[in-house]
């Protein structure tokens, strides 16, 4: 008998790409491109998707045979063909397979083999799992398939285990109220602040099985909760009602009417585009999504709109709700449960009404039908861009899908990405432009506060920005303070030996964190009480040095009391729905200060704040990262642009030890396309991108194994012989700026090509050579994070 031969993609490691045949009990139509199905592999059975139909001609060397598949894990295919070529098209561009990445992307009910058969049989039901029909003679499967054929068998999710539903999560902020030697309690009390909600079982199995009666306690004094995993669709309901209130109803200015004339007539194009809408912070960018959203809607077609982080997804969602309301949105983001995704999954790879997704990077992957646009809100950020795991660019991802649907494409930002104004000076992309507030309301005058006179151990706070707040308190205002370094002291200086605690397994400098009263690694998330003895001269005397926005806080709810004062950072917002209650709050002015990381410089809207204070404009402005001084820029424009949003005048502070740096006189201008001028001209001398296309190799190694420099050397050696074959520049490999994380010591080689073939083709030929059980290497292209 001629057998089918199917390619499947493995959804677990190895996430290999496997050859299998067609089974002879069920009909070779069934196997269909983007199925999932169970097939063996090793002495079990694993998940798999169907990539594509081999063909019905193999040559086997003698004794070779290929396993049969399974059975499907699903009626019909949940991901279409076109789903099926953005995977494979994204596997070649990263180097890796199809099943890594559908590892990654698709939610755990989705990856496993673990589902039942439930055949109707006799008017009676009998439960069957995949095992129990993998261990069957062949006449007993025949049976199955022929009922199977005939509709009487349906597919059934594993059945789950009750206790996977509790979730242990904090009900409360440290400092909490336990005993010093509580040590199981708190143990589970900073697990949980650092990993969020976590399931019961799995905590318990992580802490041991000894830590039970420490959390019952801990219930008990209601510091911990057990119930649901937050963030499933009734909790995104709840979250985005605790948001600060939309600004006011306005007409649509003539400059945003402009713009979405010509967005409608590219939407009513029957071919994929590119739109670029560049406009100041405050002039309407999110009102002209939505009027895009409901020409969608009246088009029977879907659309995807994605923000950088999950606070300003659920605050797009908000204003969708209020302008469109009883449209059909999903909200979709990586801190939902894996159930509530994989229900997500299956309803919109099995539907075809219109849908409008409203997420964050992940919603790209989403098997949603007939998209016609796309929207990347703040599409300069960085968190469109995947780090860990496997990388991948989000706006390329977007790019794809536009393309293979024939949609618009339309990134909008203050301040674009230098490479996307790039692209759209070239014609690659149109660019639309906002240059006025809605209402009218002018741009914030900023003023530039000299540091350099500061000691080590001063307030991080200048006088002249110390007054400014005052003066902002005093007439009943409001004022938002940027500092992005959270914690209370970056590092805790011994007086008595000079030492600074360091993490032993990243040696970086642990930063202080007083409300939890430990030392952190901000890496490694490795942690130590603290007061404790130094560990070089057992003192007890400590300096902390350097400012986090806790110390700052405290710093600032002294001087200023009883002015009030919030705190925003990823310390502070921990818990579910603590990021909106702290936005709220401040919204309705129940204080007048708000301290903060970057996570506070996008996208809010406080009518109210008149006054925006960055403690220290220079952080991250001298990295060895070519792109700093952009992120500086984009980051201190978005922070000025929180300030003189609702009509009343605004002012900006920047505090600086630098006053000469280029950025600073553009920064003060708000002059985004002159910063633009000046930074194209320093990365074509300097051939960065757009001018060259550039990969990062990361390669790490167990810090005990010294040997395996000599493995590096090596794989320096080939990357520079590949290269100078294809005219590729070799930097490199030397010490990461971080050398060690995690117990492992790192190195970087970055590559400069013309084209992305050639940097893949030098990287895998390098490779190749090296000994994976040495070095562990991974090939970054378009780096984003370079430390």
């Amino acid at each position: 008998m001629a057998f089918m031969y199917y390619s499947v993609a493995i959804l677990s490691p190895p996430y290999s790409s496997l050859c299998y045949a067609s089974p002879d009990y069920l009909p070779e139509a069934l196997w269909q491109t983007g199925l999932r199905v169970a097939v063996p592999l090793g002495k079990g059975l694993r998940a798999g998707m169907v990539l594509e139909n081999d063909g019905d001609v193999r040559i086997l060397p003698a004794g070779v045979s290929i396993k049969a598949l399974c059975w499907p894990l699903e009626t019909r295919p949940l991901f279409s063909v076109g789903y099926m070529e953005m995977i494979r098209q994204l596997a070649l561009r990263q180097g890796v397979t199809p099943g890594r990445i559908l590892g990654h992307v698709l939610p755990q009910g989705l990856r496993n083999a673990a589902a039942r058969l439930r055949h109707f049989s006799e008017g009676k039901a009998r439960l069957l799992s995949l095992r129990a029909i993998a261990a069957m003679t062949p006449e007993e499967r025949a049976l199955l398939g022929q009922a199977w054929i005939r509709g009487e068998m349906e597919i059934l999710p594993f059945r789950s285990d009750a206790a996977l539903g509790e979730y242990c999560r904090l009900t409360a902020d440290p400092p909490w109220p336990v005993r010093p030697a509580a040590h199981r309690q708190i143990a589970l009390l900073e697990y949980l602040l650092e990993h969020g909600s976590t399931n019961r079982r799995a905590l318990l199995r992580i802490l041991g099985s000894s830590s039970a009666p420490a959390l019952a306690s801990l219930v008990q004094q209601s510091i911990v909760h057990i119930g649901p995993l937050e963030g499933a669709a009734n909790t995104d309901e709840s979250a985005t009602q605790l948001l600060p209130p939309p600004p006011l109803p306005f007409d649509l200015s003539e400059a945003q009417r402009t713009a979405l004339a010509h967005l409608r007539e590219a939407l009513h194009t029957p071919q994929a585009c590119s739109h670029l809408l560049f406009g100041i912070t405050g002039s309407g960018k999110t009102a002209v999504y939505l009027e895009l959203v409901r020409e969608c809607l009246t088009q029977g077609k879907s659309a995807l709109l994605l923000a950088p982080e999950v606070a300003l997804a659920l605050k797009l969602l908000r204003d969708a709700r209020l302008a469109l309301p009883g449209a059909p949105f999903v909200l979709f983001h990586g801190y939902q449960s894996a159930a509530r995704r994989e229900e997500l999954f299956r309803e919109l790879g099995s539907g075809t009404s219109p849908r409008i997704v409203i997420g964050t990077r992940s919603a790209l992957f989403l098997p949603v039908q007939d998209v016609r646009l796309i929207v990347l809100d703040e599409e300069h950020d960085s968190s469109f861009k995947q780090d860990e795991g496997f990388s991948y660019q989000g706006k390329e991802l977007a790019w794809f899908r536009a393309e293979q649907n024939k949609a618009l494409l339309l990134l909008g930002s203050a301040t674009p990405d230098i490479k996307s104004f790039y692209a759209a000076e070239r014609g690659g992309l149109r660019l639309l432009r906002l240059e006025q507030r809605v209402g009218g309301g002018s741009l914030p005058c900023i003023r530039l506060v000299d540091i350099r006179g500061l000691g080590a151990t001063d307030s991080l706070l200048a006088q002249e920005s110390l007054d400014a707040l005052r003066q902002t308190v005093a007439r009943g205002e409001q004022a938002v303070v940027l500092l992005n370094r959270r914690g209370y002291a970056p590092q805790m200086y011994c007086l008595n030996c000079s030492d600074v605690p360091r993490c032993p397994h990243c040696a970086i400098s642990l930063s202080y964190h007083k409300g939890r009263e430990r030392l952190l690694c901000h890496y490694c998330g490795y942690n130590t009480p603290f007061p404790q003895p130094c560990a070089k001269c057992k003192g007890l005397h400590y300096l902390p040095l350097g400012e986090g926005t806790e110390r700052l806080a405290e710093h600032l709810g002294t001087l200023l009391a009883p002015a009030k004062l919030l705190r925003l950072d990823r310390d502070s917002t921990r818990r579910p729905d603590r990021m909106e209650e702290i936005l709220t709050a401040f919204a309705r002015q129940e204080a007048q200060i708000l301290v903060g990381t970057q996570m506070l410089s996008k996208g809010h809207h406080f009518p109210q704040v008149t006054l925006a204070l960055v403690a220290d404009g220079d952080l991250g402005l001298n990295l060895p990262d070519y792109r700093a001084a952009e992120r500086t820029f984009q980051l201190l424009v978005q922070s000025a642009g929180r300030a003189g949003r609702g009509g009343q005048t605004g002012e900006v502070f920047i505090q600086t030890r630098d006053r000469s740096h280029y950025c600073w006189d553009f920064v003060q201008r708000g002059d985004y396309e002159g910063f633009y001028k000046a930074e194209i001209v320093r990365r074509e001398q300097r051939r960065y991108p757009p001018f060259v296309r550039l990969a990062l190799v990361r390669i790490s190694f167990d810090a005990k194994r010294e040997e395996a420099l000599a493995e590096i050397t090596r794989l320096g050696q080939s990357l520079r012989s590949a290269g100078r074959e294809s005219g590729i520049v070799v930097l490199g490999p030397v010490p990461a700026p971080i050398p060690m994380l995690r117990g492992r010591k790192r190195f970087h080689c970055l590559l400069k090509a013309q084209d992305w073939p050639a940097i893949r083709m030098a990287y895998a030929r390098a490779a190749n050579g090296v000994d994976g059980n040495m070095l562990r290497l991974a090939l970054d292209l378009d780096p984003v994070n370079m430390l």
